[in-house]
């Protein structure tokens, strides 16, 4: 058609007719879209036909449809300084272009250029600029360049409060889209289809289905459609608020209306059935969307079961699972392993076994995938052998080991203890070239320190780094820990400098410091680190607070026990009846009752009442000491707690 047309203009120019600008630019409009407009321009040049304002206009749109804006701009300063000048279309097309990929201050600079230029800017002109300040959300500014219309004269049309409504909605700011709505309504407008449409997505975003419903018939009685998206919208909000019945009624009269009921929408009604166990029901419908020639994606079916079993309605799941492959309507090995992986998920391994020898029956391939989630099943199940045979099958199968299959593997061999095991199926994985991923390396990092090889371990992590893997804070604090098991502090602080190259070390690194250092008898290097940790303003949890205190407690420092409990409050920590029982438990211990007693009046003064298991520990501590009225006080602190029936 294009060649078509440039060839009727040569002939017309061969027939020396003339060639107006209006055809030329209907003929540029068509090509605007492509390189062939510049051909037609310089023919309009070399014409000499007289350009008119939509001449320019035309270029320019060309160009931004074809993603030059910089070129577009350039061709507007250009035309500026010619005549007839750029039209108020020429800069709303630029100003446009400049919203849709975010510069908005670069089309409030046009704009403001179009009135040095002595143009002024029509409604198309705000409404732009506006959807481009909603659009970054820059809704203060969109209502003043609103009031800034109506200053010059320019009535806000639908357009406009559609804008500002869908600006507020995007924002999540309903009452913001109900204020404009009311100042549209005093404006004596009434909402059309896109205001219910963008009112109604508000609400049910906000989960507000009510009123969703209360617009949705307002539309109704004003005679206005909704499409079917409105309706999928709303059916979505009535299954997520468990009203599938309603959804049911709305998806029927749909067909009522005329309208037809898509993929999407019979989905969400099934996915909703479902959700509330209604698998007979969903099936009927699912059944019926194919009668009326809907046919499904495999998305869908397969969204519909992830979400039965992730929420472990096992039984439930596998009715649609039969419904689906029972009949044929799909019948595809993602279906098998979301059903094998539900199985497993829920502890029913033999389940997920039969079901996979019904694939294979079936003549179904199962992927590594199938295989990596029956493995995991027999490894969490303590069926190491199982596993094992299933692992030399993939081959067979035509398969090939993913590096989850044999980090799932050697986790099973590091479990059982077997490091030889474990380190061979490590060195195959690698000279099969799967590449160990950071879980890979922290499973045998682990079964390495818990055998005690931490050199070994320690080398894995210099390997990672030569292989460029950054060691994560998971790795270090597993080897930290060992290493302070062993009692080599040096080497876990050495670690821990280490880790400071690359990582921000988490509050559980520090807690494997001061445990170790604590558990240890290295007191006085744990409270030197707990002061250098605060000092610095290192973000600390509770337990290096508790591991302190409880230490101090069992040495008999009481007085820098209380003081670090303190400290621990004025932090913001929820102290809960077990730490002061930690405390309580190890003071009366030492027999140090007067302390005990100060804690114990502590825990009251918060509100906080000794258990039973606590009370009759420090009964037992107070008799033996012969402390008659601390006995007889905490017997009727019990009595009043109905301790004693």
């Amino acid at each position: 058609m294009v060649r078509d047309a440039l060839f009727v203009l040569a002939k017309m120019k061969d027939l020396n007719l003339h060639i107006s600008i209006s055809t030329y630019n209907c003929l540029l409009y068509n090509l605007r879209h492509t390189d062939f407009m510049w051909d037609v321009y310089d023919q309009i040049k070399v014409s000499g036909t007289p350009q008119n304002e939509y001449t320019s206009s035309i270029l320019i749109d060309g160009l931004c449809k074809q993603s030059r804006l910089k070129d577009a701009i350039l061709f507007l300063r250009n035309t500026a300084q010619k005549e007839p000048g750029p039209s108020v279309v020429s800069f709303n097309t630029i100003m446009s272009s400049c919203c849709k990929i975010g510069f908005v201050d670069v089309a409030k600079s046009y704009f403001c250029m179009m009135f040095k230029n002595g143009i002024v800017p029509d409604s198309y002109s705000y409404n732009i600029l506006i959807h481009g300040l909603c659009i970054a959300g820059s809704m203060k500014e969109a209502l003043e360049f609103t009031n800034d219309m109506e200053k010059h004269g320019l009535e806000p049309n639908i357009v406009t409060y559609n804008i500002l409504t869908k600006g507020f909605y995007l924002l999540g700011l309903m009452d913001g889209a109900r204020m404009v709505i009311q100042k549209m309504l005093l404006k004596g407008m009434n909402p059309d289809h896109a205001t219910y449409t963008i009112l109604i997505f508000g609400h049910c975003y906000e989960g507000n289905i009510k009123e969703a419903l209360k617009l949705r018939n307002e539309m109704v009685s004003r005679g206005i459609h909704l499409s079917v998206i409105l309706y999928s919208i709303l059916l979505s909000s009535l299954c997520k608020s468990s009203q599938v019945e309603e959804a049911l009624r709305l998806l029927y009269e749909m067909e009522i209306l005329g309208l037809k009921p898509d993929f999407i929408t019979y989905s969400i009604v099934i996915h909703g059935l479902c959700k509330q166990g209604d698998v007979q029901r969903a099936s009927q419908l699912y059944q019926e969307m194919c009668l009326k020639l809907i046919f499904p994606n495999n998305f869908a079916p397969r969204a519909v079961l992830l979400g039965l079993c992730e929420k472990g309605i096992i039984l439930e799941a596998r009715e649609y699972f039969d419904t689906l492959t029972r009949r044929n309507l799909m019948d595809d090995i993602v279906l098998y392993n979301i059903m094998i992986d539900g199985y497993v998920k829920h502890g029913d391994t033999a389940e997920a076994v039969h079901l996979y020898k019904h694939l294979i029956e079936k003549g179904i391939t199962p992927s590594i995938v199938t295989i990596n989630t029956l493995i995991y099943g027999f490894c969490k199940t303590g069926k190491l052998d199982e596993a094992q045979n299933l692992f030399l099958t993939i081959k067979p199968l035509g398969l090939v080991p993913s590096v989850v299959t044999y980090t799932i593997m050697i986790n099973a061999y590091c479990e059982e203890g077997n490091m030889q095991g474990m380190l061979d199926l490590f060195h195959e994985m690698e000279a099969k070239g799967v590449a160990p991923t950071h879980v890979t390396y922290t499973v045998v990092i682990k079964g390495l320190c818990k055998q005690r090889k931490l050199k070994e371990a320690f080398q894995l992590i210099e390997d990672m780094y030569a292989k460029g893997l950054i060691p994560d804070q998971i790795i270090y604090n597993i080897i930290i820990k060992y290493f302070c098991e062993v009692q080599d502090f040096g080497k876990a602080f050495q670690l821990h400098k280490e880790m400071l190259h690359n990582l921000e070390p988490i509050p559980s690194t520090y807690n494997v410091l001061i445990n170790g250092l604590c558990v240890y008898g290295k007191l006085k290097d744990a409270d030197d680190l707990m002061v250098y940790l605060e000092n610095h303003n290192v973000g600390l949890t509770k337990v290096a607070y508790t591991t302190l205190i409880k230490a101090h407690c069992a040495k008999g420092e009481v007085f820098r026990a209380v003081e670090l409990f303190h400290r621990m409050v004025e932090k913001g920590f929820e102290i809960s009846i077990r730490d002061y029982s930690a405390v309580i438990n190890r003071l009366c211990k030492r027999s140090l009752l007067r302390e005990t007693r100060q804690f114990l009046h502590m825990m009251l003064s918060k509100g906080i009442s000794p258990d039973q298991e606590l009370c009759e520990v420090m009964l037992k501590a107070f008799h033996q000491d012969g402390d008659l009225n601390s006995v007889l006080e905490l017997v009727a602190k019990m009595i009043k707690s109905g301790y004693f029936s």
